[in-house]
């Protein structure tokens, strides 16, 4: 069933919703607008000036103006926003302190960009509720339906439409993370994307085409970097992507479809736990089995954000009679990664960082974290990036 409703633009800055009907979001890792218009694959103006997007599993939305009002959940969706020059219109943001301090430690290093994270609130603690949503009132929801429904027992797809038809559409796809399975009543049809196709359906809403193929240009540009200076794969270090929690490690696959993995994939260094597999978004396993694999790099997932010390992370391990003689732990190779939910600019340095994480003779040394300080300074001609050029694109000079 579909639902479509034109809405008074006095109030509403939509026209149509398509919706298809039919917190675990840290569970186990956690103790100025350009004159761009959209392609067809994700968006189009229409004769009458209005606009739209399309991403599964809501569909097409359209629009009859530029959204004032953004929800958001996930810290990958305000990135985006920001990249594309309405940071302002963010409304609402999970883990706020988290998210937001981390994001900060990249923009420090693009002048002219940040984002007033301050004083949002975190719409997932202590669960999703329609009565937050009713008060934010947003213009446009960037959440997959299929998680509230999924991951709160007491949401429905009736919920899901009713938000949609009377405050503004959902547009937004979590499951892409990692290829899992969406809410029964979203399966059908449901696609997966790339975190840079995700991306280019929330450019679609913003009308922010030319900012999207800019940032996009930049992304390709370092992609092309990194592969074209791996080494063979039998001279690349194995790595295992993990958080290190009570008695246990929290892990992920460096090389596995999904945007979880868009700073590790294209490293394509081989994975320590490729051997080992679990059914949920992340798996679980002991310090005995990770020194049977026994990587030669530990990237330590959230260690770059607030929640983890780094040299904390090193010390336990090091302390503990298994962890101690892990290869990584003896070499001092245990290093802090990034976030998972990542948008496009924390995607462009979370690439660079592992890049030199896992390659320091190819992409030159990492300088190492310092727990609270930014992003550590690249030396210019060690960049992999250009730091100006990212910036100029989101304030709209580029």
């Amino acid at each position: 069933m579909a639902v479509h409703r034109a809405i008074d633009s006095s109030r509403r800055r939509f026209v149509t919703a398509g919706v298809t009907v039919g917190s675990a979001a840290l569970a186990g890792c956690l103790e100025g607008s350009s004159d761009g218009t959209d392609d067809e694959a994700n968006g189009e103006t229409g004769s009458d000036g209005s606009h739209g997007a399309t991403l599964a599993p809501v569909g097409d939305v359209e629009f009859d103006s530029v959204p004032e009002d953004a929800f958001v959940a996930f810290p990958q969706y305000a990135d985006m926003a920001v990249a594309l020059g309405h940071g302002d219109a963010v409304n609402a943001l999970f883990s706020t302190e988290m998210a937001g301090t981390t994001m900060d430690k990249y923009y420090h290093h693009l002048e002219g960009v940040s984002f007033d994270w301050e004083g949002l609130p975190d719409p997932l603690e202590g669960g999703l509720t329609r009565e937050l949503l009713y008060d934010l009132d947003s213009d446009i929801h960037f959440l997959d339906p299929s998680y509230p429904v999924k991951h709160n027992d007491d949401w429905t797809t009736d919920d899901v439409d009713e938000i949609a038809s009377t405050l503004g559409p959902w547009l937004g796809n979590f499951h892409s993370g990692v290829h899992s399975e969406p809410a029964p009543a979203y399966a059908d049809g449901y696609e997966y994307y790339t975190l840079w196709e995700i991306f280019e359906g929330v450019a679609a809403v913003f009308r922010e085409r030319e900012r999207f193929e800019a940032l996009e240009t930049v992304h390709a540009d370092l992609r092309d970097r990194i592969g074209s200076d791996l080494p063979p794969k039998s001279e690349r270090p194995t790595a295992a992507r993990v958080t290190l929690g009570d008695g246990q490690f929290f892990t992920y696959h460096l090389n596995a479809p999904g945007y979880w993995q868009a700073d590790t994939r294209p490293l394509a260094a081989r994975d320590a736990l490729a051997d080992y597999d679990w059914s949920g978004d992340w798996g679980t396993v002991d310090y005995e089995t990770m020194l049977e694999a026994d990587p030669d790099v530990v990237l330590h997932l959230w260690g770059i954000t607030s929640r983890y010390s780094i040299e904390d992370v090193r010390e336990r391990l090091a302390d503990h009679p298994v962890g101690s003689d892990l290869e990584a732990v003896r070499n001092d190779r245990v290093v802090a990664g990034g976030m998972r939910y990542q948008g496009p600019i924390m995607n462009l340095f979370q690439t660079e960082m592992t890049a030199k994480q896992l390659y320091p003779d190819r992409f030159g040394e990492w300088p190492g974290y310092e727990p609270g300080e930014p992003y550590p300074t690249i030396p210019e001609e060690e960049r992999l990036f250009d730091r100006e050029r990212v910036a100029a694109i989101v304030r709209g000079e580029d």
